[in-house]
């Protein structure tokens, strides 16, 4: 297929007809001189002139082009915001030029050291905060501006990276744990890509968290219900809604390959390219906010919780895997021939053996276990098969260059950064440390009532804590910031009595 952002080759015979056929310049005397020529018009001067980044919707190359590309859209006000270990948007809103006068960013420390209802839990294991709270700086990543589609006022947004007061990356921070783990690939020559799918449901406004959720009202006025998988009907219930979100999406260059309705009520996903991992967690953490905000605009929510609705399908990330040889750009899952290849294998072992312990970064709730019970869609093994979708690590069917691992373990309330981190994390210990797999399995492996994975949150913390690997792969820093992390969030979730209870207890006990 033909790539239609470069130029078709003309063979001689056509540029010679053009040649031929095309006008000689006319001169006040009728030969070679320009003088006297008219002039083409002003404004296709400067089209023709304007630079190529200047059309670009996300991305510039230097702090110069961005003052140009703000300047060129009329932005006032930009947003620099790095996700936090929840994968929260936080950061700082400043006024456009001031962001481009080289002016130094700074967060507290302690803003990526809470849990998700915003509390500091106490020291325990490695959990540490520093003494004296200190800034961690902003470090804008260029290639990821763009612009804010559903602000009034024209605004931009850029994620930024984290380091210290000495410019090292900050060890803990979500972006710098990926990062960390392309690195071990890349210097073993290996360049992983990957595929995320993210599943959400929409539903009607909730303002007190003690009511369950519900469907939201659709054009046809009436709530969707569940079994609408692939449904168009059941897509196109939002049609209005899809809409903005695939023109907040296109604003802000973002690509969305498919979106399609799930089997549960008012449950929708949307796949992505393929492509570098950074910038697909970059792509992540971006769909979301256009999703929820989408949403706002239509006055209902949309929630990526992995388990929103009682007795309704969970919402998982599946993410799709693959790695590259640096050097000759070839799929290094395949031999030469076509067949699958040792490292193949490795990776698939790696993610059997090490995928269990890593599970709290892929399903990082009390939330997100509700989702992993068997009964349901979702895989409760560590088991692989090719093209199984009840195994944890399904091979989809493709061609010898596409040959993939699909994670289906993780769910959508994940941080993606540190979901990709860990599931690249586990493939790579596969591989250096050839890891052999079991067999594959072609059987339905998640309806036999057997769990071969943490069943709750404290479990998985323990898990994350004990494997010795992860301290190296992905820093004793912040395997401790983490798992201090996870606990205290437990504990504020003990602090609440469930419905369950009141229900069951109540008069019982």
């Amino acid at each position: 297929m033909p790539d239609p952002s470069r130029p078709t080759k003309l063979d001689a015979k056509t540029r010679s007809k053009i040649k031929r056929d095309k006008p000689k310049r006319r001169t006040a005397e009728g030969g070679g001189s320009t003088a006297g020529r008219a002039s083409p018009p002003k404004s296709r001067v400067l089209e023709a002139e304007r630079p190529a980044y200047l059309e670009r919707r996300r991305g510039v190359g230097s702090m110069a082009e961005a003052a140009e590309w703000l300047r060129v859209r009329g932005i006032e006000d930009l947003e620099c915001i790095t996700p936090d270990l929840a994968g929260v948007a936080r950061g700082k809103m400043m006024p456009a030029k001031k962001f481009t006068g080289n002016t130094s960013l700074a967060l507290p420390s302690a803003l990526f050291m809470h849990t998700i209802s915003g509390e500091y839990p106490d020291e325990t294991g490695e959990f540490r905060y520093s003494p004296n709270d200190g800034d961690l700086k902003l470090v804008p990543d260029l290639s990821t501006l763009s612009e804010v589609p559903w602000e009034s006022d024209a605004t931009a947004q850029v994620i930024c990276d984290l380091v210290d007061t000495a410019g090292a990356a900050v060890g803990y921070t979500p972006r710098n744990v990926l990062k960390r783990v392309l690195q071990l690939y890349e210097e073993r020559g290996w360049q992983p890509i990957v595929a995320p799918e993210i599943e959400f449901y929409l539903v009607s406004k909730n303002v007190d968290p003690d009511y369950p959720l519900t469907p939201p009202i659709g054009r046809s006025g009436r709530q969707i219900s569940g079994g609408q998988a692939y449904s168009i009907g059941g897509v196109n219930e939002f049609d209005e809604l899809i809409d903005d979100i695939y023109h907040f999406s296109d604003r802000q260059g973002l690509e969305i390959d498919t979106l399609i309705h799930e089997d549960g009520a008012a449950q929708l996903e949307i796949n992505l390219r393929h492509g570098d991992p950074i910038e697909l967690a970059d792509q992540v953490f971006m769909f979301k906010r256009t999703i929820r905000e989408a949403a706002l605009k239509h006055d209902i929510y949309a929630t990526f919780m992995a388990k929103p609705i009682q007795g309704q399908p969970g919402s998982a990330m599946h993410i799709h895997q693959s790695v590259i040889d640096l050097k000759t750009g070839a799929n290094v899952f395949s031999n030469d021939d076509g067949s699958p290849s040792q490292l193949f294998y490795h990776f698939i072992g790696g993610m059997q053996r090490y995928v269990p312990a890593a599970l709290i970064m892929m399903a990082p709730y009390v939330n997100s276990y509700r989702r992993l019970t068997y009964g349901m869609s979702a895989p409760t093994n560590n088991a692989w098969g090719y093209d199984n979708r009840t195994t944890a690590f399904r091979i989809p069917s493709s061609d010898a260059s596409s040959r993939r691992v699909e994670n289906r373990l993780p769910s959508s309330d994940a941080n993606p950064y540190l979901a990709l981190a860990a599931s690249l994390a586990c493939g790579w210990l596969g591989m250096v440390n050839a890891v052999d797999p079991d067999q594959p399995t072609d059987r339905t492996v998640n309806e036999d009532g057997i769990i071969s994975l943490p069943r709750g949150l404290l479990e998985a913390v323990a898990a994350f804590e004990a494997e010795e690997a992860f301290h190296e792969v992905l820093s004793r820093e912040f395997v401790g910031t983490y798992a201090g992390i996870k606990r205290g969030e437990f504990e504020t979730f003990m602090q609440v009595i469930s419905p369950w209870e009141r229900e069951f207890l109540l008069l019982n006990v």
